[in-house]
C-alpha cells in the first residue's frame, strides 16, 4: 500500500491519486506514522504537512517509519524538506525543490508554505515562494523580466509573509515594484495552462510516479540505524495507540491511566511488569529476579520505578497485556466517558486546558480514590508507576472533569430521593 499524504498541492482529481494501491491521506501532522495501517513493506510518500495549525511531524517518527521496514519518499513541499535533512538515514527525495534544499539554494521553511483554508478543503490560498522562484526563472528565459528585475522582485515578494502572500498581494508587490508587466504575463500563461509555473504539482506528481513505480523499493541508501528511544518519542508513539473495543475508538494510553489511578489493585499489576522488565531486559543483558535486581542497585537503596524509570512501550502487545490485564468492559465504557467530558469541556471552557485543573483538585482526587493519607501518597504514586508526586497530579487532571461531573450528578440523585 502507497500512503500519500497530501494537500494544497494536489488536487484530488488527480489520476494518479485514484490508483488502486493509493491511499490518500490529509497533510501529515505529529503522530500519523504511528498508524498501525503503516506496514512494513509499504510506502509513505510525504508531500504536505501541517505545521502552523498543529504539531508538526517529527524527523523521529520518520527515522522510526523507515526503522520498521516503511520506505518514506519526499518531495514538493515539507516531504522535500524533510528527505534533504533525512536523506543520509535512508528517505527518499525526488524533484527540484527537494534538489534546491540539499545544494543550499533554498533553506527555509516559508519556501514551501502555503495558507491553507480553515474549514479542511485542500485549496491553497497563497502562493509559495519555490513557485514563484520559478515563474520568475520562466520570464527570464522568456524575456518579459531581465535577471536583475526578477532579482529585485524575488526578494520583494519574500519580503511578505508566507499566509499573506496572495494573487492580490503578489500584483500589489508586482506594482510597487514597477513590474506589472510580469503579473500580466503571469496571468495570461495561468488562463492558458492553470497550473503554469506550478512546481510543487509537478514535483508531487514525480514522487507519486516514483513510489507507483517502484524506484523507491530499489534505493541503495542504507537503511536508518534503530532509532532513538528517548522519553519524548516513547511519550509521542505511547499518545499514538489507539484501539477500536466494543463500539468504542479509545487511546490505551488513557487506558492504562485509568488503571493507575482507579484500579485498587494496580500496584501489584505493575509489579508484575517491573518483573517482566527485569527478566527481559530490553538491552539483551541477563535476566534476573526483582528482588535481586533491586538488592544489587546500589545496595537496595533505589525503589523499582528509580531503576528502570519504566515509560511502558504501549506499542507492545505483551507489555499492554501484562498492565491492563484487570480491565473489565465497565473500566473501557468508564475511560470513554472521561475522554468525552475532557473533550466537551476543552470545546465549551475558554481556555480550558489540563493544564488548567489546580493541583490541589488533581491531588485531592487522587486521596480520596486511593484512600490514603498525604504521609502515603508518595509511596502508592510510586507503587501504581506513576512516578514523583508532580507526575501522578498531572495524569490525573484528564481525568477531573468527567470525575467532578460524575460526583455532581450522583449528589444530584441522592438529593431527588
Amino acid at each position: 500500500m502507497i500512503h500519500v499524504f497530501v494537500g494544497p498541492t494536489l488536487a484530488r482529481s488527480e489520476p494518479q491519486l485514484a490508483a488502486p494501491e493509493v491511499r490518500v491521506r490529509p497533510p501529515a501532522r505529529h503522530g500519523d506514522l504511528f498508524d498501525t495501517a503503516i506496514r512494513s513493506g509499504g510506502t509513505v510518500v510525504l508531500i504536505d504537512g501541517v505545521y502552523h495549525q498543529a504539531p508538526a511531524l517529527r524527523h523521529k517518527e520518520i527515522l522510526a517509519a523507515m526503522g520498521r521496514g516503511i520506505r518514506v519518499v519526499g518531495a514538493a513541499s515539507i516531504g522535500a524538506l524533510r528527505a534533504a535533512e533525512l536523506a543520509p538515514y535512508g528517505m527518499l527525495g525526488v524533484g527540484h525543490i527537494y534538489t534546491a534544499y540539499v545544494r543550499g539554494d533554498i533553506d527555509g521553511d516559508d519556501e514551501v508554505a502555503v495558507g491553507q483554508a480553515p474549514d479542511g478543503a485542500w485549496d491553497a490560498l497563497t502562493w509559495p515562494m519555490v513557485n514563484l522562484r520559478h515563474a520568475l526563472r520562466l520570464a527570464v528565459a522568456d524575456g518579459v523580466l531581465g535577471a536583475e528585475q526578477a532579482s529585485g522582485l524575488l526578494q520583494a515578494l519574500r519580503a511578505v509573509y508566507y499566509p499573506q502572500r496572495t494573487w492580490a498581494a503578489v500584483r500589489a508587490v508586482c506594482r510597487r515594484q514597477g513590474e506589472t508587466e510580469f503579473a500580466g504575463w503571469l496571468t495570461e500563461q495561468r488562463e492558458l495552462d492553470q497550473h503554469f509555473g506550478d512546481l510543487k504539482r509537478d514535483d508531487a506528481l514525480a514522487a507519486v510516479r516514483t513510489a507507483l513505480d517502484g524506484a523507491a523499493a530499489t534505493s541503495t541508501v542504507a537503511t536508518p540505524s534503530p532509532i532513538w528511544e528517548t522519553a519524548y518519542f516513547r511519550r509521542w508513539s505511547n499518545a499514538a495507540v489507539h484501539e477500536r473495543m466494543g463500539g468504542l475508538e479509545l487511546s490505551t494510553e488513557d487506558r492504562l491511566m485509568y488503571q493507575q489511578v482507579f484500579d485498587p489493585a494496580f500496584a501489584a499489576r505493575w509489579t508484575a511488569y517491573l518483573e517482566h522488565l527485569s527478566q527481559q531486559p530490553a538491552d539483551g543483558g541477563p535476566g534476573l529476579p526483582l528482588a535481586e535486581r533491586l538488592a544489587q542497585a546500589t545496595g537496595g537503596e533505589l525503589t523499582a520505578d528509580r531503576v528502570f524509570q519504566a515509560r511502558p512501550d504501549l506499542r507492545d502487545e505483551q507489555t499492554v497485556a501484562l498492565l491492563l490485564a484487570g480491565e473489565s468492559a465497565a473500566d473501557r465504557r468508564a475511560v470513554a466517558r472521561y475522554a468525552d467530558a475532557l473533550a466537551w469541556a476543552r470545546r465549551n471552557r475558554p481556555g480550558f486546558s489540563t493544564a488548567a485543573v489546580r493541583d490541589e483538585v488533581a491531588r485531592d482526587l487522587l486521596l480520596g480514590v486511593w484512600r490514603c493519607d498525604e504521609r502515603e501518597f508518595d509511596a502508592e504514586a510510586s507503587a501504581r508507576g506513576l512516578g514523583r508526586p508532580a507526575s501522578a497530579v498531572e495524569a490525573a487532571k484528564r481525568f477531573v472533569p468527567g470525575f467532578l461531573e460524575e460526583a455532581k450528578r450522583t449528589e444530584t440523585d441522592r438529593g431527588g430521593r
